[in-house]
This record gives structure tokens, sequence and C-alpha cells, in this order.
């Protein structure tokens, strides 16, 4: 197998997954093919007469053309969501989609049952601040109906000018009608890792997407992450929430800087993929040395996470190197290969599963978290209410604890700073507080 960058997730962008396998590999497969699977006379004879038919009949002329086209995307179409033919316009978009930087709303796609799902917005993209969430279905680009549109249709038509306006209809469950966003294209730019420290022991690293230099960049922030814990870090955060995916090279990188080569005797597994083909099997290996020396870890996922960010939760809960809390994650676990048909076009075939290293496919489940917490908003508590926060402290005449006279205003900065964020995102604060008891519990 050649050694190639591995796409996970299918942007709105047209970042799609893509799997290249040597050309003997396909040399072979051409070779069964043509011994084992010839095409029965009497099938091409039935294309061959559509195409007549069509081409006497059809309300308006058709071009050959346009009808094998249309024919090669019909015939993956049918076969699942993330099959596909890449016309010239498709194929360039893909191959120049590695940057990290697109035109459009920064919605990650797929299609199902016709149509257009919402699998994540991706994080400060026209989509995300709008409102739009994962698990949205979108019924009509502007005034016109999804119905009837193959995805990438779908997905050109909600590309644009930069600064141009487009309206999605939206169907929400839970929702009695359907939403209408009003959305400004922007060009996306997308800074993969964010980081800061959390009481001020605690690390914080959120992955948007997988590029090819997120892996450096989010040991650069754990590094400086370091340098403000006065040298060591008493745990860490993945965050992974709303991460679409990216390049397989990526999310193996990532896996491996917590794992370690050799642990308990054996190899630590990451990742690997089974197929049809013998060319499709590969796996992937921890190389490297925990760069947290073993502090415990806590990955953050939901509905959003799909793809390359399940195959880096797959790997550290397998390996027991992490406890992975959230909602369950996507469950985009398929491998697609781009094959060229000709210098200017190509198919993009699903050609393999992926696997966690305890042998269970994602394909269709997902992620499941180690603990279940759900996305809530939590509002404002009145503790005077009920009794609520009333304790001896409160009672006139107690008597003072001699260590109040010394004062602590470091810890009561960290509860404001944990109050505030219960409040703006209770999936994070249990997360901190489940990576808080694992510290607790390692000491």
């Amino acid at each position: 197998m050649q050694n190639k960058q591995i796409h996970c997730g299918v942007l709105a962008s047209f970042l799609s997954v893509w799997f290249v396998f040597s050309s003997t590999c396909f040399a072979v497969e051409k070779e069964e093919t043509t011994k084992n699977h010839r095409i029965p006379m009497e099938d091409v004879q039935r294309f061959s007469n559509a195409i007549n038919q069509i081409k006497k009949y059809y309300v308006k002329p058709v071009d050959d053309k346009e009808l094998f086209d249309n024919a090669i995307r019909g015939m993956l179409s049918g076969l699942d969501p993330h099959s596909s033919y890449l016309d010239e316009q498709s194929f360039n978009e893909l191959q120049a989609s590695t940057s990290g930087e697109f035109g459009g709303l920064g919605l990650e796609v797929t299609m199902e049952d016709g149509i257009v799902k919402v699998i994540t917005p991706l994080v400060d993209t026209p989509a995300f601040k709008a409102g739009m969430k994962s698990g949205d279905y979108i019924i009509k680009i502007g005034s016109t109906s999804v119905q009837g549109l193959s995805l990438m249709d779908a997905v050109n038509m909600m590309r644009g000018k930069e600064g141009s306006t487009i309206d999605l209809s939206v169907l929400r469950k839970g929702e009695s009608k359907p939403l209408t966003f009003a959305l400004v294209r922007e060009k996306i730019l997308i800074k993969s890792v964010k980081s800061n420290l959390l009481d001020n022991n605690y690390g914080y690293v959120r992955l948007t997407q997988f590029q090819a230099t997120t892996a450096q960049d989010m040991q650069k922030a754990i590094k400086y992450l370091k340098q403000q814990a006065n040298g060591q870090l008493k745990g860490l955060i993945l965050d992974l929430r709303n991460n679409p995916g990216g390049l397989l090279d990526s999310a193996i990188q990532v896996s491996d800087a917590f794992l370690s080569p050799q642990k308990n005797g054996k190899e630590e597994l990451i990742v690997y993929t089974q197929g049809r083909l013998p060319g499709s099997h590969f796996s992937a290996v921890a190389n490297a040395s925990d760069i947290l020396n073993n502090a415990p870890m806590v990955v953050l996922i939901n509905n959003g996470s799909a793809s390359a960010s399940e195959i880096v939760a797959g790997a550290l809960k397998d390996n027991k190197r992490a406890i992975i809390v959230g909602t369950k994650s996507f469950g985009k676990g398929s491998v697609q290969t781009v094959l060229p048909l000709d210098d200017k076009t190509a198919i993009k075939l699903t050609t393999a599963l992926y696997y966690t290293p305890s042998g269970v496919s994602i394909q269709a489940k997902g992620i499941t978290p180690d603990i279940v917490i759900e996305e809530v908003k939590m509002g404002k508590v009145d503790e005077t209410a009920d009794g609520i926060g009333f304790s001896e402290e409160d009672l006139s005449g107690h008597l003072q604890n001699e260590s109040d006279k010394k004062s602590d205003t470091k810890a009561l900065v960290v509860s404001q700073e944990e109050q505030k964020l219960l409040h703006q995102d209770y999936q994070l604060y249990a997360a901190l507080t489940v990576l808080k008891g694992l510290a607790v519990a390692k000491r």
C-alpha cells in the first residue's frame, strides 16, 4: 500500500473520504474482474436499449456524454450515500481540499433517503453561528426542493460567491414546522486546534478538523499548556465535538501522541480497515511516546463527531487511555477510494470499513461514550430559594473558622470559572469534573 494521506468526512466544500491503493492492487482486481465477473450480454443490451429509447423519445435532445455521466452517477448513488461520481470540477475540488480553506457555509453533510442531512456545522462558520445543528434535514435550498437532487448538486447550490446570501429550509426533530436560516457565504478558514488552561492545571484542546498539520499544532498547544501549568498538567480534555473528520494520517498521529509503542508487553493498535480485496487491509499501531506522561484524559464527543474523530475516540477508548464523555458519535466508518477514470474524472467508491482496536466496526454504530452526558442548558440557580445554599455560615453570630482569615482568592476565582462553565457548556463542565476525579484517583 502506498503511503497516502486519507480523508474522512464529507464537507459541503466536498472534503471527502478518499483512500488510494497501489496500482498493483487494482491491476489484480482488474484481472479478477475480467476473469470472474464478465458482464452478461443481455444486461449490456438492456442498457443500450435504455439509452436508445431516451435519445429517441425524451422531451428534449440529450447528448451521449450527459447520458453516460448520469448513468455512472446513478450506479454509484444507488450503492451507498458516500460513493459518487467526480466530474472534472468535483475532481479538482477534491484534490485541492486539503488546505483547510474553502468557500461556502461550513456544513458537513450527507444524503439520507433523498434528503440532505447535516452531520455537523463546522465551528465558527456561518452555519454554526446561525444555529444549525447536527441532525437537521435540509429540504430546500433557496426556492429549490432538495428532493431529487444528488448530494453534489445540493453542495454546489450551497456554495457560491463570498458575501452572497442563501436561505436554507430545515426540518428539525422536536420542531412542528420547518426552520428557515438566512446565511451569508464566507471564505471558510479553519483553524483546527484551539486550547486553553482550565482551573490552572487541566488542559483543554479542541480539534475542529483533522488537517495535515493538526497533530503537530496540537502537540505545540499541549507544550504551551504545560508551560502555563508550571511544567505539568494534571490531565487533559480532548474535545472532538462537531469534528467531521479530515485526514486519516492526522487522526493516527493525534492518537499516537497519547499512546505508547509497548504497553503491558504488546503493541497498541490505533485503527485497522478491512474490505473485499487484500489491498484494502490496513492497520496502524502506536510508534511515539505519550506526550502527557500518562496523565488522565477525557475525550468529548457528540453526534457531530464523525469519521477521523471516531477513529481517535475509539483508539483511546479501546486502549483504556481515556474516558469518553458526551453522546454517541455519528457512525461514519466506511473508507472511500478515489479511482480515476481518465485524466479529468474519477469515482469515489466505498471499499472498506474502519474498525477500532477491539474489532468493533464504527459504521452506522459510532462510538458509545463511557459516560453519557447530554447537551443541556443550565439556568441560573436561585440559591436562596427553598433553603438551597443555606448553611452554618449564614447563621447570625456563627463561630468563624480560623482558616477563613487566610483568604484563598485563587479558590474563589476557580469557583467562579466553573460556575461560568456550568452555564455555558454543561458537557465540558461534566468532563472537567470527571477529569478531576481521575486525577485524584491517580494521585
